[in-house]
């Protein structure tokens, strides 16, 4: 346990380190940046570098979201408008982007996020840090390191403590011992409270999160009917093209079968097993289709166990980890086990992986799924990309999907659909 503690406390520690960085450098940048654009935009220059820089900040932002997500479970919406499809170009279209983002309410959440992550955010992270190497260095000092400092500039404060002898030394130790013991306690706190801060400049209010989830469900429920009369039209096709055929084949056979049983028996024998033939491909391809339907696997023993057989089937090398203590609704875990097959189909097409990685978990009233490959990255949600299909396939059911890909791998894809499990 006590080893356990000690391991998450130095995790914890880098993360606030790393987090840190990201708000010294690059929210004091981004700040600095934009505060200039937006000073530059009565002379027409910022017109054409204000939507540049804040694209910038949202990305910079999207990265804290899904660190979050990912080192903390901190859920954090995005509440980004989104721009019209007949959006012009030119010089007109970018002044109609710039309005429209300097419209927009989350890039002043944004704003406001930058300016406190710079200063009450980087200073909470460096906390976490600060108490694991204060410690470190207060066990060091017994080793006799404070002999050298000593000598050279005379008696040393260790916090309170004056250190200029072995006594001295020990009890610096101590301390350390003390410092490190409250890190073990307070740094994964302290990383959580920088991404419930940031939750809290970044989210959107309650009535605007609302009207941002009824324009999403409401335009997934069209893809949801899009999507399904899409499907009705591809079953009707297949149906008519293989099993349909077949088993009209057969019925031709069975009618020359009848004629021709008592004339010509040998020949009615070879039809025979030619009709046979044809009903074992057309129980085939039935089977086929009810299980791109809905598999089996998923009906009869739910999804944790049909992801594992998803993944036996997969070309790729992949270790699946389920942590699931139900079920979810039917809908829901069919939904989730096609979003999961397409995005195992795009790694192992597009993505280049030797290994795939699948989590599969259940916290915070959502069910979880983190799909991580070795490939060479780059993934993105974009229009007409595989990822846009899944994105809308989970927002018909109030879930979300986060891409992390940057240039050489890894690739980790995040989905979260909200359901209750029984």
């Amino acid at each position: 346990m006590m080893a356990v503690k000690a391991r998450d406390a130095v995790v914890a520690g880098v993360q606030g380190l790393v987090l840190a960085l990201m708000a010294l450098i690059g929210s004091i940048t981004l700040f600095v940046l934009t505060v200039v654009s937006l000073c530059l935009i009565p002379i027409g220059v910022g017109v054409f570098t204000t939507p540049t820089v804040l694209a910038l900040v949202r990305a910079h932002a999207h990265q804290r979201r899904l660190l979050a997500a990912r080192w903390a479970s901190v859920r954090i919406p995005v509440p980004y408008r989104a721009f019209p499809r007949d959006l012009r170009t030119g010089v007109t279209g970018q002044v109609e982007r710039c309005t429209l983002m300097l419209k927009d309410p989350a890039t002043w959440r944004d704003m406001r996020w930058l300016l406190v992550d710079m200063t009450a955010g980087a200073v909470g992270t460096l906390v976490a840090p600060g108490l694991v190497l204060d410690g470190i260095f207060g066990l060091l000092l017994l080793t006799g390191l404070w002999k050298p400092i000593v000598e050279a500039d005379g008696t040393y404060w260790y916090a309170f403590v004056p250190v200029d002898s072995w006594t001295t030394a020990g009890l610096a130790a101590a301390l350390g011992v003390i410092w490190l013991v409250v890190a073990m306690n307070a740094n994964p706190v302290l990383v959580r409270s920088h991404f419930r801060l940031t939750r809290a400049m970044l989210a959107p209010g309650h009535a605007r999160e609302l009207e941002q989830r009824i324009d999403r469900l409401t335009e997934t429920r069209h893809d949801a009917l899009d999507s399904s009369a899409a499907e009705l039209r591809r079953i009707e096709r297949d149906l008519h093209d293989g099993a349909q055929a077949r088993l009209v084949a057969m019925g031709m056979n069975l009618g020359t079968i009848e004629a021709l049983i008592e004339k010509d028996p040998a020949q009615a024998k070879e039809l025979i097993s030619k009709a046979r033939e044809s009903s074992a491909e057309a129980l085939t391809e039935l089977r086929d289709l009810v299980r791109g339907i809905h598999p089996p696997v998923l009906a009869e023993r739910g999804l944790g166990d049909a992801v594992k057989a998803l993944a036996l089937r997969t070309p790729v090398e992949t270790e699946v980890d389920v942590e699931l203590s139900g079920r979810a609704d039917a809908p829901v875990e069919s939904a989730a086990y096609f979003a999961l097959s397409e995005v195992l189909t795009n790694a192992v097409k597009h993505a280049g992986a030797d290994r795939i990685w699948i989590d599969l978990t259940y916290a915070d009233g959502s069910l979880r799924i983190a799909v991580t490959d070795d490939g060479r990255g780059g993934a993105s949600i974009g229009s007409g990309s595989g990822l846009s299909g899944i994105e809308r396939r989970l927002g018909t059911f109030d879930g979300v999907l986060a891409v992390s890909s940057p240039a050489g791998g890894p690739t980790m894809v995040t989905m979260e659909i909200p359901c209750a499990l029984f």
